[in-house]
């Protein structure tokens, strides 16, 4: 009896041993859980997301958890998403979406808060440090309903982690600078100044600019009123798209039109970037993107005789916010592991990652990293530059889509094409954005309260 007893006993410790050291490897293994479940990513058919894919497949073999890539061209993402998310059980457990889109995605109920998941310490990574994430770009792509409904403030909340984001930067042909004795502009009256010197002496487009109808006019007018201290709309939904400061970066628009390439009016983003990149622009004033493909030899005949500079400033500083955020769908049947997902990809690590695939970085850590310091010059200027990126660089609304194109962006091809007084084309495009926000019922309650 006492020898089946002890063999008992030694039996019962060693299976307690087992299971206590099994306990510890499943707690030292957070991803364990989790082996073996698919998750699929809905994200756009861009540079970024592609340099991605062998990131994602980094993170398949350390964790277990399989992806499947639903990349779709950019214009076609949204409809694609709603789809999903409006289902009961939809396909996604991870969606990518472009900033606009976050207040409807939100207002519809179709995104997950991920505070749930920052509250769960078998999730969340000790090491992950969100506060390391620029501020401009998680306010900008995952904050909702804050001030405004779009911007932070104590009433809004996390629904996604910026993957894509980006912000503006100068970039300048050092030779034609050097050539002419010029510093790259600080200013917008130094902008304006340089522009017109370049297009006089050199006979060459001084700033290249995106100048088609529509969101691409609309985009190059923003890049200059956010800095000269310009809004879409007041604290009470009142359009200024009239008020002296929209007026002057209308002025400024037309400059850059007259001064620069001769194709400006027709110029979306890839025209305006190959001008710059096949030497017919001494300047370039829009996303940071355009730094790697300086560097691209497919792209590029201005390698090695480019600098790069922070947005000018009027009276104030003000560079774009924009690019892509990353969230969880309400529908997703794969929370915690499309949430371990999220975490991986924008981590440092994965951050460092991306830049090292050819992504771009969302970290201070990343910008600031010795090592990357020395290999992209940009680093250093777009880490100045974030802390003047302004969140509100234009409206995140439902609306702003109709605004964005219907409105402003036929007004401001009169700018650029005409050489008519411009006060009067923003005085008309002020009222119809008034029109549609009436529509809308935006000014409800300061009618109720007449």
């Amino acid at each position: 009896m006492k020898q089946w007893f002890g063999k008992a006993a030694a039996l019962s410790v060693a299976a307690a041993v087992g299971l206590t050291a099994m306990s510890g490897a499943l707690l030292a293994n957070p991803y364990e859980k989790y082996k073996g479940t698919t998750i699929v990513v809905s994200w756009p058919a861009l540079s970024h997301f592609k340099a991605a894919e062998t990131l994602v497949e980094e993170f398949t073999e350390e964790t277990g958890i399989e992806v499947e890539i639903d990349a779709l061209q950019y214009l076609k993402l949204r409809d694609r998403q709603i789809l999903e998310m409006s289902r009961d059980e939809g396909e996604y457990d991870i969606v990518s979406w472009v900033v606009m889109w976050k207040g409807e995605y939100v207002s519809k109920g179709l995104l997950t808060p991920l505070s749930q998941f920052f509250t769960n310490g078998a999730l969340v990574d000790p090491q992950y440090d969100i506060d390391d994430i620029a501020d401009a770009y998680l306010q900008n792509g995952g904050i909702v309903g804050g001030t405004k409904g779009y911007m932070p403030g104590k009433s809004g909340a996390l629904y996604g982690v910026p993957f894509g984001a980006e912000t503006s930067i100068l970039a300048y042909r050092t030779d034609v600078f050097e050539e002419l004795g010029l510093e790259p502009p600080k200013t917008y009256d130094e902008l304006v100044s340089v522009s017109k010197m370049i297009k006089e002496k050199k006979g060459m487009g001084a700033l290249t600019s995106r100048g088609k109808t529509g969101h691409q006019v609309t985009a190059a007018w923003l890049l200059h009123l956010a800095p000269l201290g310009g809004k879409i709309f007041d604290d009470e939904w009142n359009p200024v798209i009239n008020s002296p400061e929209a007026v002057k970066a209308a002025e400024v628009l037309r400059t850059v039109s007259n001064t620069g390439p001769t194709g400006i009016p027709s110029y979306g983003f890839s025209e305006m970037s190959a001008a710059f990149l096949q030497g017919d622009a001494a300047m370039y004033l829009d996303s940071l993107k355009i730094a790697a493909m300086s560097r691209n030899p497919k792209l590029s005949k201005v390698d090695g005789k480019v600098g790069f500079a922070l947005h000018p400033v009027g009276s104030r500083c003000g560079s774009e916010t924009g690019g892509f955020a990353m969230g969880i769908p309400a529908n997703s049947l794969n929370k915690e592991a499309a949430f371990l997902f999220v975490q991986y990809m924008t981590s440092k690590a994965g951050d460092k990652r991306m830049v090292e695939l050819g992504g771009d970085p969302i970290r201070l850590s990343t910008l600031n990293h010795p090592e990357f310091v020395k290999q992209f010059p940009e680093y250093p200027v777009v880490a100045e530059q974030l802390p003047c990126a302004d969140p509100d660089w234009r409206p995140l609304i439902p609306e702003w889509n109709e605004l964005n194109i219907d409105v402003l962006g036929q007004a401001l091809t009169k700018v650029i094409t005409t050489d008519g007084p411009i006060q009067p084309i923003m005085d008309e495009a002020n009222e119809k954005a008034r029109a549609i926000m009436a529509r809308e019922g935006y000014y409800a309650w300061s009618d109720y309260r007449k």
